[in-house]
C-alpha cells in the first residue's frame, strides 16, 4: 500500500514532535517544518494529501498559507486541518473554512479525537485516489474504445470499398460473358456449339454466383440486407429454380424431381428473391454432393389458417451424406464437412452459410438430417401470410423472344467496348434506334443535338461519370430535357451505391450482369410502351 504524505506546519518544534508521536503509523509519511515558506516548497515538491497547519505563526499566519496553497493547481486538493489554540468562536472558524480548510483541531489536543479525525481523512484520501485512478482508467479505456471504433469504421469502409471495387472490376467482364452467351444462344448453332455455349453459360453464372455470395454475406454482416415481401407464386418459383438447376443435374445423370402437395396455396406473401436464393443454394449443394440417384424438391403444408400458413421446403438427395460430428460445421463460411470434400467436389463453402443467415432473417427454421453414404435432407420452414386476392398462375409463353420496341430512341453511355457491343446488339434485336457514347460529357453533348426517349447510363466512366451527368441533366444543362428517363447500369451492388444513383436523379437502376428481360421491362415501363 502506498504511503500517504502528511505535512505538519507549526512554529513551535515541540508541537510538531507531539503530533508526530500521536500520528505515527506505517501507512503514512510525515513531513514537517516550522516555517510557512518552507511549507510551500515542501508542498510543491511532494505529493501532500493532508496538511495540519497552525493558525498563529510569524512571517505568515495559517490562513494566508492555506489561501496560497489553494490558489495553485498543484496543491489545491490538499486537505487542510487547522490546529489552533485561539478562540473557538464562529468568526474564527468561518475564516478558516473560507480560506479552504476542511476541519479544526483545538489545543490542547485530544489524542483520541486527533487520531480519529486524521484516520478519517486518510481513508477519505485513499478513497478519492482510488476513484481518481478508476476515472483515469475509464478515460483511458474510453480513448481506447474510440480508437477501436475508428479503426473498426476504417476497416468497414475499407471492406466496403474493396467489395465495391471488386464488384465493379469483376462483375463488368462477367456481365459481358453472360450477355454474349445469351446472344450466341439466339443464333443458329449446331449441337456441339450449343453444348459449348451452355457450358459457358453455366461457368459464367457460377462465377457470378460466387461473387454474389460474398457480397450477400457482407450485406448480412453489416445489417444492410433487406427483406422485401410481395405476392409470390410457389409453383412458379419452384419450377424456375429447377429450370436453372436441370442442366447441372442432367450433366451428372441425376434425376431432378419436384413434389408439391395439393393443399399448398398457389401464392403467399414472401420475399421471392430470397426464397429463390435459399432453394437454389440448397438444390445446388445437393446436386454437387450427389454422385448418382436423385435430388427432390418437396413442398408441404405443416399448418394453415384463414390468413396464413406454415410451409416446409425439403431438398432430399441420395448423395454422400454428412457425419453427425460435421453437421454444425457445414453452415460456417468457407467451410465444408471435411477437407477432402473440397478437394473432390470443389466449391467455396458459402452457399449453406448464406442459407442459414437468410433463414434467420426471414424468421424461418433451417434443419438438416443426414446419414453417411445414404443422403441428406435439408429443410426450410417458414410461416407466410396468404394474399387476400385470387392469384392467377403466370403462364410462361412458348416463344421466349421479347416483343419489339419499334420507334424507341435510346442513348447509351458506356465506356466498355464489349458492353457497348452487347447492349447495341440487344437493343437492335428489339428494333430500337440506339446511339452510343463513351462518357457522361459526350452523353450531354449528344443530348443537346438529338431527342431520345430514354438514356442508359453507366455509373463509372472516364472524363465524367454517370452520376455527374445525371445531376447536370436534371439541373437543366440541356433545356427542355430535364425529365428524360434515365436507367443507370452499375456493377456496384451496395445499397448506398444504389441510393446514390436514385438521389442523383436516376429513374431506375440495373445491376450488372443484367437480366435482358428486366432491361426490356424497365425500358417499356419508362417509355410507356403498350
Amino acid at each position: 500500500m502506498d504511503k500517504i504524505n502528511i505535512l505538519i506546519v507549526d512554529d513551535r518544534p515541540e508541537n510538531i514532535i507531539a503530533l508526530e508521536a500521536l500520528l505515527q503509523r506505517e501507512d503514512i509519511n510525515i513531513l514537517s517544518t516550522t516555517r510557512p515558506n518552507d511549507a510551500l516548497r515542501i508542498a510543491w515538491e511532494n505529493d501532500i494529501a493532508i496538511a495540519l497547519v497552525d493558525v498563529q505563526m510569524p512571517e505568515m499566519d495559517g490562513f494566508e498559507l492555506v489561501k496560497i496553497l489553494k490558489s495553485s493547481p498543484k496543491t489545491k486538493d490538499i486537505l487542510v486541518i487547522f490546529v489552533t489554540a485561539i478562540s473557538t468562536d464562529t468568526e474564527f472558524a468561518l475564516q478558516g473554512y473560507q480560506s479552504g480548510a476542511v476541519d479544526y483541531l483545538y489545543k490542547p489536543l485530544n489524542p483520541f479525537v486527533t487520531a480519529a479525525k486524521v484516520d478519517a481523512f486518510i481513508r477519505f484520501t485513499r478513497t478519492q485516489r482510488i476513484l481518481k485512478n478508476k476515472n483515469q482508467e475509464l478515460l483511458e479505456f474510453q480513448e481506447q474504445l474510440i480508437k477501436a471504433k475508428e479503426l473498426a469504421e476504417q476497416a468497414k469502409r475499407g471492406k466496403e470499398n474493396f467489395l465495391a471495387t471488386m464488384s465493379h472490376e469483376i462483375r463488368t467482364p462477367v456481365n459481358s460473358i453472360i450477355g454474349i452467351t445469351k446472344l450466341l444462344q439466339l443464333t443458329d448453332l449446331n449441337e456441339e456449339q450449343q453444348e459449348m455455349v451452355n457450358l459457358l453459360e453455366v461457368s459464367s453464372n457460377s462465377l457470378s454466383g460466387v461473387i454474389n455470395d460474398i457480397l450477400d454475406l457482407s450485406k448480412i454482416e453489416s445489417g444492410k440486407f433487406k427483406i422485401v415481401r410481395g405476392i409470390t407464386q410457389i409453383r412458379s418459383i419452384c419450377n424456375d429454380v429447377l429450370s436453372i438447376m436441370k442442366f447441372k443435374a442432367k450433366e451428372k445423370g441425376i434425376d431432378l424431381i419436384l413434389e408439391i402437395e395439393t393443399d399448398v396455396p398457389d401464392a403467399v406473401i414472401a420475399d421471392s428473391l430470397r426464397l429463390n436464393q435459399i432453394l437454389t443454394n440448397l438444390i445446388s449443394n445437393a446436386i454437387k454432393f450427389t454422385i448418382e440417384g436423385s435430388v427432390t424438391l418437396k413442398v408441404e403444408v405443416r399448418d394453415r389458417t384463414e390468413t396464413d400458413c406454415m410451409l416446409k421446403f425439403l431438398v432430399i438427395d441420395t448423395g454422400i451424406g454428412i457425419a453427425k460430428s460435421n453437421i454444425d460445421k457445414i453452415f460456417e463460411s468457407f467451410e465444408q464437412a471435411e477437407d477432402s470434400t473440397t478437394l473432390k467436389f470443389g466449391g467455396t463453402g458459402l452457399g449453406l452459410s448464406i442459407v442459414k443467415q437468410l433463414a434467420a432473417l426471414k424468421n424461418g427454421v433451417l434443419e438438416v438430417s443426414s446419414e453417411e453414404s445414404k443422403g441428406s435432407t435439408f429443410s426450410f420452414s417458414n410461416r407466410y401470410e396468404l394474399p387476400q386476392v385470387n392469384i392467377t398462375p403466370v403462364e410462361v409463353p412458348a416463344n421466349n423472344r421479347l416483343k419489339s420496341l419499334d420507334g424507341i430512341k435510346i442513348l447509351v453511355a458506356e465506356d466498355n467496348a464489349i458492353n457497348q457491343f452487347l447492349i447495341l446488339r440487344i437493343l437492335k434485336s428489339w428494333n430500337t434506334q440506339a446511339d452510343i457514347v463513351e462518357n457522361g460529357q459526350e452523353a450531354i453533348e449528344r443530348l443537346k443535338e438529338h431527342d431520345y426517349n430514354i438514356i442508359l447510363m453507366d455509373t463509372f466512366m472516364p472524363v465524367m461519370n454517370g452520376l455527374e451527368a445525371i445531376k447536370l441533366i436534371r439541373g437543366g444543362i440541356v433545356p427542355g430535357k430535364e425529365q428524360t428517363p434515365i436507367i443507370t447500369f452499375s456493377a456496384a451492388v451496395m445499397e448506398q451505391d444504389k441510393q446514390t444513383a436514385l438521389d442523383a436523379g436516376a429513374n431506375d437502376i440495373l445491376s450488372k450482369p443484367f437480366d435482358v428481360k428486366l432491361l426490356h421491362s424497365k425500358i417499356s415501363d419508362l417509355c410507356l410502351v403498350s
